[in-house]
């Protein structure tokens, strides 16, 4: 009898159609709403369009030629390495260490996690405090260190550095939680084994946990990719409008910048089409690069 009550399919639609509705009502009408506005003139959000673009590719041909854009893709391919390397490469060490020590591993799990809970908007702006020109915290130890002209963190040649680092701080524990989490599922009995036979602690590490790693890594990766595409109230907080010189865009601030502030809702919708095609692209060839294997 309990078999048969799988066998009436019935039953699931109820509980799946409201899923399927708010999906449809806040992800797939906007979604496709904000393609037919790529197309259209609407200069404030919330107006309903005027007429259509003339031609209707106007916003397309824009993008091309727009330098701020070429400017906010370069940034964002600085940002996806760096979660890779800064993100999933430093939370890939500190799982490693973690997992080799006995006492305190679980109050460094909470303090490399706690990041996380933090709001993003919040860690801006202790970071503003900290990259401060005049009395922030960073340039106050510089001069107590003997240091006598103060360095601009936000300023031109460091605005990347100044905006990429705490983006890097803050999910550092998410990748970390995961790594540690695919080292739990690994049998002490390898580990036991390698070392009945001679193995040192680093051979170990290299033999066992990191091929046994390869598809949490791989997770890890693709996460940290798709991640930094969507990326923006960090860095929107620290530098409000790409300052200094729109030189810190990134492509979802952008996006946020043209709809929000200058107005060209047609634009944004143009800018957010562009970040979807970008995500897509650029995941599939994480996947194809990272490919997971099976064991």
């Amino acid at each position: 009898m309990g078999a048969n009550i799988y066998k009436n399919k019935k039953p699931l639609i109820v509980f799946l159609f409201p899923a399927f509705l708010f999906m449809l009502v806040y992800l797939f009408y906007p979604f496709f709403m904000n393609i037919l506005n790529s197309f259209q003139h609407i200069k404030n959000l919330g107006q309903s369009t005027g007429r259509w673009n003339d031609p209707w590719y106007t916003n397309y041909v824009e993008l091309i030629h727009d330098p701020v854009v070429l400017t906010s893709l370069k940034n964002t391919l600085i940002m996806m390495v760096v979660t890779i390397v800064g993100q999933v490469g430093i939370a890939l060490i500190l799982a490693l260490l973690v997992d080799n020590i006995k006492a305190g591993a679980k109050f460094f799990r909470v303090v490399y996690f706690f990041p996380i809970v933090i709001s993003a908007t919040a860690l801006g702006l202790m970071f503003n405090l900290i990259f401060l020109y005049d009395k922030g915290m960073l340039n106050q130890i510089l001069e107590s260190l003997g240091k006598t002209s103060l360095t601009d963190w936000k300023g031109e040649g460091l605005a990347l550095v100044t905006m990429m680092l705490p983006v890097m701080w803050q999910y550092v524990g998410f990748y970390f939680v995961i790594i540690i989490t695919g080292l739990n599922n690994i049998s002490e009995e390898l580990y036991e084994s390698a070392s009945i036979d001679g193995a040192t602690r680093f051979q170990r590490v290299r033999y066992i946990s990191l091929p046994l790693l390869h598809n949490v890594i791989c997770t890890c990766v693709v996460l940290a990719v798709t991640g930094a595409l969507k990326v923006f109230d960090l860095p929107w907080t620290m530098f409000p409008k790409g300052m200094p010189m729109k030189t810190t865009f990134l492509t979802g601030t952008y996006m946020y910048y043209q709809t929000m502030e200058a107005k060209n809702v047609d634009y944004g919708s143009t800018l957010a089409i562009m970040l979807v095609v970008l995500g897509i692209v650029t995941s599939k060839i994480v996947n194809v690069i990272f490919k997971e294997k099976d064991y």
